[in-house]
């Protein structure tokens, strides 16, 4: 074995065993941090170091480029779900904060959609945010999006739709979005380059259900009508469009029909109960990226494929008959 490949071993073996910086390797075998560097290169494409990823992490990446492929989407990112359902949410939450916090460019706003999982969310990043973040809601209802009692740190700007998320009537509601302050803040949303929704569910776990804001009549009545969840409280059926009621004439939220021209529009949901739902929106193709946790990602694939191998059956099925 030559100087060069014992350089080369010993090299790799400070950097990748030892967590040594290329300075300090650079000054500890008196050669230049540029050498270091391409000693590094050569062990990786000599194959002196290999690379082997962890089988479930590979499950997951495999499943994130399925979740990418199967619905058309721009991204994907995919938890491993936690083993404690009511604990899900949160680490999803924790998951696409940190996803946003690495694409955020300094001064940015961010929109953020009404919900129980994008409050999570808000919650995680104002606290892990170096700098002030500039929030911009995309719904009524103020309460929704201030910082939880755990909150120490809420390193966040608040740029609220000062309105009740459901109005009492058509024409209060008509009167609300004609406000200037109304108005001003939903410009603001339009020139955000991340937009972080959540996806609910019809089941009396939903935050319009546990708010109050609806109760099970109103439920019933959705369901009758085909919904299987919502985005910012629009309700959507299960090819992704909205569903005709009178809540949707009282509901102080952006359109369904603006949601599609924003920029990296992030989707955060994960559960058993919400795969209708989050399946509702990725049909209505209101997502760019979705974050979701493993069980859900897969649940998500297996009823796309089943979907798509029914509707190949049935086209077959008729070309045959005619």
């Amino acid at each position: 074995m030559d100087y060069e490949e014992l350089l080369m071993e010993k090299t790799a073996w400070y950097y990748y065993l030892e967590n040594m910086t290329q300075q300090k390797i650079s000054e500890l075998l008196g050669i230049s941090r540029m050498r270091v560097i391409q000693l590094l290169n050569k062990a990786r494409k000599d194959g002196v170091v290999q690379f082997k990823i962890r089988h479930n992490s590979a499950r997951r990446m495999e499943t994130e480029r399925d979740l990418i492929d199967v619905f058309g989407l721009n991204d994907a990112f995919v938890v491993p779900t936690n083993p404690i359902p009511e604990n899900n949410n949160e680490t999803v939450a924790k998951a696409a904060a940190m996803y946003i916090q690495d694409r955020l460019e300094p001064n940015a706003f961010i929109n953020i959609g009404y919900g129980d999982t994008p409050s999570r969310v808000l919650n995680n990043l104002a606290n892990m945010a170096e700098n002030p973040i500039s929030v911009v809601s995309l719904t009524g209802g103020v309460r929704y999006y201030l910082p939880n009692t755990q909150s120490n740190i809420f390193n966040a700007r608040l740029y609220l739709l000062p309105t009740p998320l459901l109005a009492s009537s058509k024409e209060m509601a008509e009167a609300m979005l004609q406000e200037a302050s109304v108005k001003e803040v939903m410009k603001l949303a339009s020139m955000s380059p991340i937009t972080v929704v959540g996806i609910g569910g019809i089941t009396e776990e939903s935050t319009v259900m546990k708010s109050g804001i609806m109760g099970r009549n109103d439920f019933l009545l959705l369901k009758m009508r085909g919904a299987a969840g919502d985005i910012l409280c629009h309700f959507i059926n299960k090819d992704g469009e909205p569903v005709d009621t009178d809540i949707e004439d009282r509901l102080i939220s952006t359109p369904l029909s603006t949601l599609k021209t924003l920029k990296n529009v992030i989707g955060v949901a994960a559960g058993k109960s919400k795969v209708e739902a989050i399946s509702a929106a990725l049909a209505g193709q209101y997502l760019n990226v979705l974050i979701t946790d493993e069980e859900t990602a897969l649940q998500l694939i297996a009823v796309k494929r089943a979907s798509l191998e029914e509707k190949s059956e049935r086209i077959g099925g008729n070309n045959h008959a005619n």
